[in-house]
């Protein structure tokens, strides 16, 4: 059976115009970006107009475990992408960049996202003739922009821009020029940078900007089109239909806590979820231990609020392969205990408050609760830094089932026993939007809370069934199957 560990965030992007070593460059800027995506990896190349490519299945440092494969990317440009599978298999025919060679032209392509209308529109276009060659939904673009009929390959872009629907941030770059593109609500991260030598930077978090040595100009905005070639770089738009709506779990969970997203940084986001969260948690403790490593700086303000000790009750095991599926029951306990140890020394007889980011299925929280107790927690009092996860994501997180969800089938109540915790507390809707705190009359503070409270910003077109479909579906397993 599949286990549904955590979330996981589709994958990372990375492009680069007018740098002599451009797909070193972008190696560098996408191993910043590996948290985002671990199953696949690839760069393509423009040396010249000449656009060459390289990806292949796993890691980064395994895809290009040969430097002969980077080095044969020359040239002055490059895109690059970390994948994990949200929309596809994880065959590597999903793995991008896509790099298309036709009669007249080259066209290389990326993306961050998930399309809500991908299934009809692909059904539309393979009846129009259209031949794909990947189940991803990314290939969905490009036969839009072959077949339209503006005169303009930037107005072919806008039209299939305007086409598909949902969460998106888009890489495209051609014999002459980098595109980058954001959906009309801005669901996923990018960022614009600038090198010291003149190179145009483009990533999916800032943390990348740091390692290459770029300097961050701005965020990308929601409905926006950056065209960069010879002649510099053109801000534009394909639309003004737009409204800012942030996915929220990047601040909660994705992002890397040195990353800034439309001006707050994810780092002091958390740590303010985590003095939230202390200011609404009603129960006696002794000491805070936060689950590494995205909790860490959500432990840190919640103690700083609490006046507790902040304590490394728990420590990472960081060379540990993942865990996502076992095959049995007690495989997965002992992949937990591989990745994870309680402190004994730290947490013996005292009242531990163990703060998470979010509960999905519920199966880690109960074995890191019961590693705690094991090692003489007198009582384990979970504390998460966001609301409850009651809802499935259709912009790009790999959750699309209410299922997968044990909030969405049990009380707050509930999922304290089945987890084992001596109580559970989940930060607000309004205190994690008070939080994160971005400058925006949007509405939920420009962020996208669909997650928490089902209220989706687009209409959800080919999951819309889906989604009505699963509301009905109440289940009990989780109670069979985790206690």
């Amino acid at each position: 059976m599949y286990e549904v560990k955590s979330l996981n965030e589709e994958c990372g992007v990375f492009g680069i115009w007018g740098h002599t070593q451009a797909a070193q460059v972008t190696y560098f800027g996408l191993h910043s970006l590996q948290h985002r995506g671990q199953e696949g990896a690839g760069i393509v190349s423009n040396d010249a107009g000449a656009l060459k490519g390289h990806r292949d299945k796993g890691l980064l440092s395994e895809v290009f475990k040969n430097q002969t494969d980077l080095d044969k990317l020359t040239g002055h440009a490059a895109i690059g992408h970390v994948r994990y599978a949200t929309a596809g298999t994880a065959d590597i025919r999903n793995i991008q960049p896509f790099l298309y060679k036709f009669h007249d032209s080259e066209l290389a392509l990326c993306h961050n996202g998930n399309l809500t209308n991908a299934i009809s529109l692909r059904r539309q276009l393979e009846e129009q003739g259209a031949i794909f060659n990947a189940s991803s939904d990314t290939e969905i673009l490009m036969h839009l922009i072959r077949r339209s009929h503006h005169p303009e390959f930037i107005g072919k872009v806008k039209e299939a821009l305007n086409t598909v629907k949902g969460g998106f941030a888009y890489l495209l770059m051609t014999e002459d020029k980098l595109i980058a593109a954001l959906d009309p609500n801005g669901f996923r991260p990018l960022s614009l940078g600038k090198m010291t030598n003149g190179a145009w930077v483009i990533a999916s978090e800032t943390c990348a900007f740091e390692v290459i040595g770029a300097e961050w100009i701005r965020d990308i905005k929601p409905g926006e089109i950056i065209i960069i070639d010879e002649n510099g770089l053109k801000e534009d738009v394909y639309t003004t239909d737009t409204q800012l709506a942030i996915c929220s779990m990047e601040y909660v969970y994705f992002a890397r806590p040195d990353s800034t997203i439309a001006g707050v940084n994810v780092h002091t986001a958390r740590k303010n979820l985590g003095k939230k969260l202390a200011q609404e948690f009603q129960h006696e403790a002794d000491i805070v231990v936060g689950v590494p490593n995205s909790s860490l700086s959500a432990a840190m303000g919640f103690a700083e609020e609490s006046g507790l000790p902040n304590e490394m009750g728990l420590v990472k095991n960081q060379y540990t392969q993942r865990t996502f599926i076992q095959p049995t029951q007690e495989l997965r306990e002992q992949g937990v205990r591989m990745k994870l140890s309680a402190v004994s020394g730290v947490v013996k007889g005292k009242r531990v408050v163990m703060v998470d980011d979010s509960i999905v299925r519920g199966t880690t929280s109960r074995r890191i609760v019961q590693l705690l107790k094991e090692a003489g927690a007198a009582e384990v009092h979970v504390a998460i830094g966001s609301p409850e996860l009651k809802y499935p994501c259709f912009y790009g997180i790999d959750i699309q089932t209410r299922r997968e969800l044990i909030s969405a089938n049990h009380t707050v109540e509930e999922v304290c026993e089945i987890i084992g915790a001596d109580s559970l507390t989940y930060l607000s809707l309004d205190g994690m939007i008070e939080a994160i705190g971005l400058e925006t009359d949007a509405p939920n503070g420009g962020l996208c809370v669909a997650y928490f409270d089902g209220q989706y910003p687009t209409p959800l077109y080919d999951y819309e069934a889906e989604y009505l479909r699963s509301l009905d579906e109440k289940t009990s397993f989780y109670i069979e199957k985790v206690k």
